[in-house]
This record gives C-alpha cells, structure tokens and sequence, in this order.
C-alpha cells in the first residue's frame, strides 16, 4: 500500500514538474503574483464551502445521541480536507480521522461511524449530479467533442459505482464491513470494537429519514455550486474572468478527474493536466489552467496545515467518552501520533 502511494506520488511530482517547465515556470509564476493577495480571497471563501458541508454532515447526522453542535461539525470537516489533501490517504483517511473525532467528542462509535458513512454517500451522489450538470452546460456551451465523450464514459462507470455503493449498504454492505473491523479487533488486539455492532441498522436508520436527507443532498449541492463560484474568483484575480457557466463547467469537470485521481497523493499532477484539457475547451492557456490549479493547492495548503495542527490539538484534548474507540492504526498504534496512526491504517490486512 505505501509502496503504491511512494510511486504514485513520485510519478505525479514528475507529471507536475514536467508541465511547469513545459509551458515555462516563470510565466505561471508571474500570472500568481498578478493574483496578489486574491488568492488569500479564495482562500477564504473556501471556508464558506466548508460551512455548507458541515451543514449537510450535521444534517444526516439526523437525532443521533451525542450530535454535537455546528461549529463542531465546520471544525471536523476542516480537519477532514486537510487530511485528505494533504496527506497519502487515498482521499479518504479523513473520513476515519473524523469519524474518530466525533466518537471522541460524545458520539457512539456506530453513531459517528455511521453519520460519516452516509454523509460521504451523499457527497458522492451530488458530485455525480454536479458532473453531470457540468457536462450538459458544456454541451450546451460547445457541443459534443472527444472531451465530453470522455466524460460521458467516465459517468457510465462512476454512476452505477455510486449507485452499488449506496444500494450494498442498505443490502448489507455496512453488516461486511462490520464483521470485518470485529475480525480485525480480535486479530490486533483492538479493545471495545463490539461497539461497532449494529452498524447496518445505524446506517438503514438514517437513510429512512426524509427529511435530514433531503437537507444532506441540499446543503451537498449547493457546497458543490460554491466550488465553481470559487474557480470564478480565482480565474477573476489571474486576469482571465470566466462566466458562472464556465465556471461550473471547469470546476465540475476538474473535481471529477481529481476523484479519479485518487490513488496519487493529491491527484498531483493529474489535477494540473485535467485542467489544462478542461480549461483548453473555453480559450484559456496551458500557463493559465496550471496557475489556476496552483491557486487551488496554496489553498488547500493554506487550509490544511492549521487543519493538521488542529487535529493533533483534538486527538489529545477532546477526551475519549466512555465506552469504546476507534482504533488509531493496526498493530503499529503505541508507535506514534494521530498523523503516523493514520498513515498506518492503510497497511492493516
């Protein structure tokens, strides 16, 4: 596992190299500089997407006992993207860093584990509908070419991903992954994972409540339609304004290819070349669809190192409630921190 994640990140950081000097550094760096302190504005209402995803985190959480309040939920979501951008989790390790969090924080460990399960479902859905509404602007804008054939193929692949994802948990998917973290806890050692029993009916509950669901979905899409308002910011400050439309289109586009992009630290390198062939589409240069995605990685930097301090602060001020806990990594947990534990989970069979 981290010896895929060593090549991924290698072979990514060389893609990134390569296109900066292929489309010359200096030109890239000067159209940044023109962005001055814009960028810090994108950084900044970053925080505002980060708001409408926690709205929607708290919102599937439904009644569940020990739901903490909102300003909770931005705290966790924060921490969550720095984890997830900034350090070689697949993408998804910030999910069970949050998940932790929230159990540390008063919620049962199958409340907590379940609330994340579905809100990282309902995150899914709306980015397949957010892409897929990308995809008709674009059709709409342009008409049909190589790029939006491409797309269309790779919608056919992640929508029924999607659609199996949602439909094995309510069939049982969460009752295999349960048994499998009971096997794993008797296997390492792990004390109180029988408090991960129930998972299942946890899941199927909060899913069968209209109401916090619908507002899941609502606060998703939105935080979503904020993303593209952003790559209208960004590309404002660079010098080269784009309609809403467009905006929509470039970031739609873009998340999905960073999605696909999972197995690289970062989507490093595959972020810049999704942008350049999406941006291409709408006249815009090679120089500025890279500085557009630099914008993006200052702020995903900008965002996640606070995100990653602040994680190490919870891990040891928010006090485990009583009962049991989610395990930091497998056998290798008494070595290191949160961060090393992370890392670790990976590696557990």
């Amino acid at each position: 596992m981290k010896l895929l994640t060593v090549i991924g990140g290698v072979l990514g950081a060389a893609l990134t190299v390569w296109l900066l000097a292929r489309f010359g550094l200096g030109h890239i760096l000067g159209l940044l500089h023109e962005a001055g302190w814009g960028i810090v504005l994108v950084l900044g209402f970053h925080l505002v997407q980060v708001l409408f995803s926690a709205l929607g985190w708290r919102a599937i959480a439904g009644a569940s006992p020990g739901r903490p309040g909102l300003a909770d939920f931005v705290l966790l979501r924060w921490v969550r993207e720095g984890v997830n951008n900034l350090l070689p989790v697949a993408q998804v390790g910030g999910e069970f860093v949050s998940a932790r969090l929230l159990r540390r924080r008063g919620m049962s460990l199958v409340d907590a584990t379940a609330c994340t399960v579905c809100d990282l479902t309902t995150e899914m859905v709306t980015q397949i509908a957010f892409t897929i509404t990308g995809l008709l602007t674009l059709l709409a804008l342009l008409g049909r070419s190589q790029v939006t054939d491409e797309v269309v193929g790779a919608i056919g692949i992640a929508c029924p991903a999607a659609l199996g994802f949602v439909g094995g948990q309510w069939f049982g998917l969460a009752s295999l992954l349960e048994k499998g973290l009971m096997r794993l806890a008797s296997q390492f050692g792990w004390q109180g994972m029988e408090g991960i029993a129930g998972l299942h009916q946890a899941i199927r509950r909060l899913y069968t409540a209209p109401g916090p669901v619908a507002w899941a979905l609502l606060h998703q899409t939105i935080s979503w339609l904020l993303g593209a308002v952003e790559v209208c910011l960004a590309l404002h400050f660079l010098g080269h304004g784009v309609s809403l439309a467009t905006g929509l289109v470039i970031e739609s586009l873009g998340q999905a290819v960073k999605a696909a992009g999972f197995a690289v630290p970062g989507a490093l390198g595959v972020s810049e070349g999704g942008y350049i062939v999406v941006g291409g589409l709408f006249g815009l240069s090679p120089q500025v669809s890279i500085a557009l995605s630099l914008v993006k990685r200052v702020r995903e930097i900008g965002l996640g190192l606070p995100a990653l301090a602040a994680w190490q602060w919870l891990e040891h001020h928010w006090s485990p409630a009583s009962g049991p806990d989610l395990p930091a990594s497998g056998p290798k947990v008494e070595r290191g921190g949160p961060i090393e534990a992370a890392l670790d989970y990976g590696d557990a069979p």
